[in-house]
């Protein structure tokens, strides 16, 4: 989500939008392909995976450990794309289920990253992204269950069940990265603010697009390219090359949050900018932090007055 890989194809159906550009890292893929494989993809589907996606979607919620969620998410994925299930309708649970570790605690209690320059400085870093992106899964699959009841078309589920196939890939590939340098997903602690987005926004589908891709990923737009700039100057290219990728996903998560948001909006005879501008108001918390990556968010179509107006100085004026 604030940053992310993948190496699960688009869904034929949706409309995915993909940036055009691909950095001189080399790609990732196939690095994190076999984490989490303990669980086959076939036991996976008989043994959790239920009859409608809808269903299934609110199982991997349920499940607590990271490796069968990603298990789950991949043989998911590939059953739906398989044309053999149904929306369906389900109840996901309030929260998603977690593993005994990381420990969790308030934002405010979490120690402030270290030199990146140090492998203790970059392991807490990727640490800090994969649970993000273990977050990320879940959020996904919540707008596939949680809103399976609201009518919209096949197409929407197409494109949310990519994302969060590809956000299961980037956990998995941080997860692997991590293992490669010694440490663990769940040996430090992570902070427990990221479901309060999806718990304020579970009556409202609009504002849920409003403040997950556009608000939460797109920031991931802002900070990923420093992330990996830093990353290759401390001589780590393979943790800079997932990134790289991570962050090419992620404009296309933005890509198709913007345009549900737009669809609805316009369903709803709702100006898209004042929603936003309403929805982030109401339910973010704060005003959105500058400086913003302009050519990331306009590879996503994200227009900048949307979130230019959101910032501590519009806000205060």
């Amino acid at each position: 989500m604030v940053a992310a890989p993948h190496p699960v194809p688009l869904p034929a159906g949706g409309e995915r939008e993909r940036a055009e550009d691909s950095p001189a890292t080399p790609s990732p893929r196939g690095r994190g392909e076999d984490w989490g494989e303990g669980l086959s993809a076939a036991a996976a589907t008989h043994d959790t995976l239920c009859e409608t996606l809808a269903q299934s979607a609110a199982a991997i919620l349920e499940a607590a450990e990271p490796a069968r969620k990603v298990a789950l998410s991949r043989a998911l994925a590939a059953r739906w794309r398989a044309g053999d299930m149904a929306v369906g309708r389900a109840t996901p649970p309030q929260r998603p289920a977690r593993p005994e570790h990381p420990v969790l605690r308030p934002p405010r209690d979490m120690p402030r990253r270290r030199n990146f320059g140090a492998p203790a400085g970059r392991i807490a870093l990727l640490h800090a992204l994969a649970h993000i992106e273990l977050n990320a899964i879940d959020l996904a699959w919540d707008i596939v269950a949680r809103f399976s009841d609201t009518g919209m078309p096949c197409a929407f589920f197409d494109d949310w069940l990519g994302v969060a196939a590809e956000e299961a890939e980037h956990f998995a590939l941080l997860a692997s990265r991590l293992d490669a340098l010694g440490s663990v997903y769940g040996a430090l602690p992570a902070h427990d603010g990221l479901w309060e987005a999806a718990a304020a926004t579970a009556h409202d589908l609009i504002a849920r697009l409003a403040i997950v891709p556009l608000v939460l990923e797109a920031r991931g737009l802002d900070v990923t390219p420093e992330m990996i700039l830093r990353l290759e100057r401390a001589g780590d290219g393979e943790s800079a090359a997932i990134l790289a990728r991570i962050y090419r996903d992620e404009i296309g998560h933005v890509a198709v949050g913007l345009r549900w948001f737009h669809r609805l909006c316009h369903e709803h005879g709702l100006d898209p900018e004042a929603a936003f501008h309403d929805r982030v108001r109401r339910y973010f918390g704060g005003a959105l932090k500058p400086p913003f990556n302009r050519e990331g968010r306009d590879k996503a179509g994200f227009p900048a007055a949307y979130y230019e107006k959101l910032t501590c100085a519009t806000v205060a004026s």
